[in-house]
């Protein structure tokens, strides 16, 4: 079939396998470019591993420090009349990248939540690895269901509090306007902790580490946005603040609990980007093409396979590294800044419908968007006929 990109509201429903693999392609010819990173473990697990941040996590460890990884991530398969979704299609080109390269890699697609996919991978790596020194947890899921209790919980973006009217950037309609959030109650705030805090992280680990297959001296970390000033009404005061709050409680008690083999817990703190996540948030969509426009003029901006490349080199495995109040590794320092923000927010204030395009790089951001999901990569036929059906 021949594939354009359907995109409905935040989402394209629809991926192209060439275009994924060429994205894929992009960031493994990133990291060869990089010096090896030669302190990064040499088994790494990656829960949700097929997009963004994690997918560029897994790439890094692999081709960067020649390290086995097994992934988790819950994509859909294609059909002879649909696409699959990206992440299927990344994570066909990952393995097959790493394949001629003569790299382990191990994929597992199911729901990360249950018990039956931890016990899955528990079995897979003790046949293939053994044990596993770097666990990174990267899911991102707008639902989740309780593993022993059957009941699903669904998360809200909503301040706390008091409602929030701000700016936002319509990118169905090319609008800039302004919106009212109403706060959430107490319940929407809890089941947000329950499907985007810290407790499947735990989950996780513990179900590796009663098994046996957390190596002495691993580390693990999850990730998170912490933003500043113009975000902090729908990140840091919101129902999503509270659960990253309970990721910062995990991560602590995991350290404790975990003292018998050193484990290493931590929530690394990164920067705002193009995901299929947050293209969902209120809010992010403008801010993002703000701080696009403001970070590539400083020379300081990254994408996630930058990010996750400095994450592995300066903060996880380095001997001193930088960390935040809460005790984050503190990778997003480039954007929250106070000059830079004050940039930003200069930005924020004068934005109108009439000038959005002259003051934001919403080009740079759409152009990411689209390769999210394989289209608008240079060097690919969009108008080629191509075969929908890819296996790992």
């Amino acid at each position: 079939m021949v594939i354009h990109p359907k995109i409905r509201g935040f989402i394209c429903t629809n991926a192209h396998p060439v275009g994924c693999a060429a994205h894929v392609q992009q960031q493994i010819d990133y990291v060869k470019q990089q010096p090896a990173l030669t302190d990064v473990p040499k088994r790494v697990l990656v829960i949700g591993c097929s997009t963004g941040y994690g997918l560029a996590t897994r790439i890094n460890a692999a081709f960067g420090a020649g390290a086995k990884t097994l992934g988790v991530c819950f994509e859909k398969e294609p059909t002879e009349k649909k696409t699959a979704t990206a992440g299927w299609y990344n994570t066909a080109a990952f393995h097959s990248a790493a394949k001629k390269e003569g790299l382990y890699a191990h994929t597992i697609n199911g729901d990360a939540f249950s018990n039956e996919i931890k016990q899955e991978v528990i079995a897979k790596i003790k046949e293939d690895l053994g044990q596993v020194d770097l666990v990174v947890y990267s899911l991102a899921s707008p639902k989740r269901k309780d593993p022993e209790t059957g009941e699903v919980y669904s998360s809200t973006l909503k301040p706390v509090g008091q409602a929030y009217t701000t700016k936002t950037y319509n990118t169905d309609k090319d609008e800039v306007s302004e919106i009212t959030l109403e706060p959430a109650n107490e319940d929407e705030i809890q089941q947000t902790i329950k499907v985007m805090g810290g407790e499947d992280w735990e989950l996780w680990m513990a179900a590796l580490h009663d098994a046996g297959v957390l190596a002495p001296n691993a580390k693990t970390t999850a990730y998170t946005y912490i933003g500043k000033k113009l975000t902090w009404p729908i990140y840091g005061h919101a129902t999503i603040g509270k659960a990253k709050e309970d990721l910062d409680r995990a991560a602590a008690a995991m350290r404790s609990r975990y003292a018998d083999i050193h484990l290493e817990a931590y929530v690394s703190s990164l920067k705002a980007l193009v995901t299929q996540a947050s293209s969902a948030i209120p809010v992010m969509p403008l801010y993002i093409s703000l701080i696009y426009k403001v970070m590539k003029e400083e020379g300081t901006h990254e994408g996630c396979i930058e990010q996750t490349h400095r994450l592995l080199r300066d903060a996880l495995y380095a001997e001193n590294p930088k960390l935040d109040e809460a005790g984050r590794l503190f990778m997003n320092d480039w954007e929250t800044n106070d000059q830079t923000q004050a940039k930003i927010e200069q930005l924020w204030n004068q934005v109108t419908q009439d000038n959005f395009h002259q003051l934001a790089d919403y080009a740079g951001y759409h152009s990411d968007f689209l390769q999210l999901f394989g289209f608008g990569m240079e060097g690919v036929d969009y108008d080629a006929d191509v075969d929908p059906v890819v296996t790992w």
